[in-house]
């Protein structure tokens, strides 16, 4: 629930399927089938429409929720098919007269928040045993092919006029939406002569060559082409594990209060100081030990405290990222019983082979993945009455910088770190290493010697030697020293703090997703900016008008 309407105006991501607007969800046995249908006079902000199945934040906010419908609440879906209920168009994209009209924080967070649905996606593939294939059945452009892209396979109806495009270079003057240009090349390994061929063609390609160059994976005439995808979703639910049989999991609205003061849950509290430009996250420990029987876990549903406090958290981290742009340090911290969160992680562990136990380990796995690609700067501080245990210290490991107050040997109970076996591997970044392994750039000796101390409290001089946090200063400098650490870095250019985090917190070795957000911070970014795209005559402020965009032609 939001508070009083005098507050300013906020951007909230929760949503549900009889609110949507732009997508259907069916399901029918093993297969799913996500229907878009955009209803072009319904976008997320005013001055535009969404003309041929484009896209704005809202839409994607919708497909973020039916993906997580599908995932908790429809178990036996083994198989989801993308298609689009209009007629001759797929989808046509991310609409051109939005992001016209978009600020460029706009622009980079709606990119941002496009592609990690597009992962999640992937995710759900890799991890969960979903398996998804577009049905192109219609024109598909831009980001409409790059969300056809982030499923596993792509039909495309050869009706001699539908193809897929990448079309943003030739007509927009900006990258294909940085997902699109990667997965073409690391993804579908599409040859750099063809690929350069795709991305400046505005009409794209039809179904034969498309699939010689590996652009699709098949194409059907339309008198069979729901009879193809239809059989081809059949076989890929044949692929899955997902039981056939469970009963899903209602995913009940999230209890947000919205203040002046920030955003408060259950088991999450964000509390703002925008004189600071700083915001604390405070993640609770559950507050009595979590079910361990299936039943107990099932019946306890979307209240089961790791997913209860997964869901509270990503939604913390959306709403501080769209609506707080100037609040440029994260705070975390965390609160509570040890013992409960090393439960509960004993049971993730254990329970790990069940269907809703799975789920909600990714969805701990895709909420602080977000976390890591957040263009903020994230400390961790461990205090009196810290809980930096199991799950919750993989806060701390995601934290730029992570400070722990060293107390006297009465006292030092009440701060610990304490580790468990899922800080090993459960929780991978997108650079596909678990924390601690990015954190030791995968050397043997230091990971031995965090292994070894799974399940013993740690202090600070401890946690120190194994280098898991940053600094100790003791209870007379603590206030200063951190104090020094948050006006240094609110003192920071911004845009400089995000090129540096963004290349620190993955280290060496590169992934499809790395690539996506690097390319996303770096590149997109500063093509948003130039006036070849944004300036009084850049392509997309043109688009539309009839008249042809002037361009700086000098090679930055």
């Amino acid at each position: 629930m939001n508070s009083p309407a005098a507050l300013r105006q906020i951007i909230t991501y929760d949503t549900q399927p009889d609110h949507y607007c732009h997508w259907n969800l069916a399901c029918d046995g093993a297969i799913a089938t996500l229907t878009l249908n955009i209803n072009e006079d319904a976008g997320i902000k005013p001055g535009y429409k969404l003309k041929l199945n484009s896209y704005d934040l809202g839409v994607d906010m919708e497909l973020h929720d039916a993906l997580q419908r599908v995932r908790f609440e429809h178990p036996e879906v083994r198989s989801v098919v993308v298609t689009s209920g209009k007629d001759r168009i797929f989808c046509s994209g991310a609409n051109i007269f939005m992001l016209g009209l978009s600020t460029h924080a706009w622009k980079v967070n709606f990119c941002k928040f496009t592609n990690e649905t597009r992962n999640g996606i992937e995710d759900s593939s890799r991890y969960s045993g979903l398996k998804f294939l577009a049905a192109c059945n219609g024109t598909t452009a831009g980001g409409g092919y790059e969300l056809a892209l982030a499923c596993d396979e792509i039909i495309l109806v050869d009706d001699r006029s539908s193809a897929v495009s990448l079309p943003e270079v030739p007509l927009l003057g900006v990258l294909p939406g940085t997902g699109g240009l990667t997965r073409v090349t690391d993804k579908r390994r599409v040859r750099r002569d063809h690929a350069d061929i795709f991305c400046t063609l505005t009409e794209g390609i039809r179904a034969q060559r498309a699939k010689e160059w590996r652009l699709i994976d098949d194409f059907a005439k339309p008198q069979v082409f729901a009879e193809k995808v239809k059989q081809r979703a059949t076989e890929l639910a044949a692929q899955s594990d997902r039981p056939a049989d469970a009963k899903g999991i209602a995913l009940t609205p999230l209890k947000r209060v919205t203040d002046a003061a920030g955003y408060h849950y259950e088991t999450v509290d964000v509390a703002i100081d925008r004189a600071a430009r700083r915001a604390t996250l405070t993640v609770k420990a559950p507050t009595a030990a979590v079910q361990s029987d299936i039943a107990q876990i099932v019946a306890a549903g979307a209240n089961w405290w790791p997913l209860q406090m997964a869901r509270e958290l990503d939604d913390a981290i959306l709403m501080l990222r769209t609506n707080d742009l100037e609040v440029g340090t994260w705070v975390l911290k965390t609160s509570g019983d040890a013992a409960h969160v090393l439960a509960a992680d004993a049971v993730l562990d254990q329970q790990r082979k069940h269907w809703f136990v799975r789920e909600t380990i990714g969805m701990l796995r895709r909420t602080l993945a977000r976390l890591d690609v957040t263009s903020r700067t994230l400390i961790a501080l461990v205090e009196r009455g810290s809980c930096f245990a199991g799950t919750m210290a993989e806060l701390l490991f995601a934290a730029d910088r992570g400070y722990m107050l060293a107390l006297p040997d009465a006292a030092a109970e009440e701060g610990r770190v304490t580790l468990s076996a899922m800080n090993f591997g459960d929780y991978p970044m997108v650079n596909g290493r678990y924390r601690l392994a990015a954190r030791f750039y995968e050397e043997d000796a230091p990971l031995a010697a965090a292994r070894a101390a799974i399940g013993k409290p740690l202090d600070a001089a401890a946690a120190l030697e194994l280098g898991l946090v940053t600094a100790t200063p003791d209870d007379l400098d603590w206030d200063d020293e951190i104090r020094i650490v948050f006006e240094e870095r609110a003192s920071l250019s911004p845009d400089a703090l995000t090129g540096m985090e963004a290349n620190l917190r993955f280290g060496p070795g590169e992934t499809m997703e790395t690539r996506v957000f690097g390319r996303l911070s770096a590149w997109q970014n500063w093509i948003f900016i130039r006036p070849n795209a944004v300036g009084e005559g850049g392509a997309l402020k043109v688009f539309g008008s009839g008249n042809k965009a002037k361009f700086n032609w000098e090679r930055v």
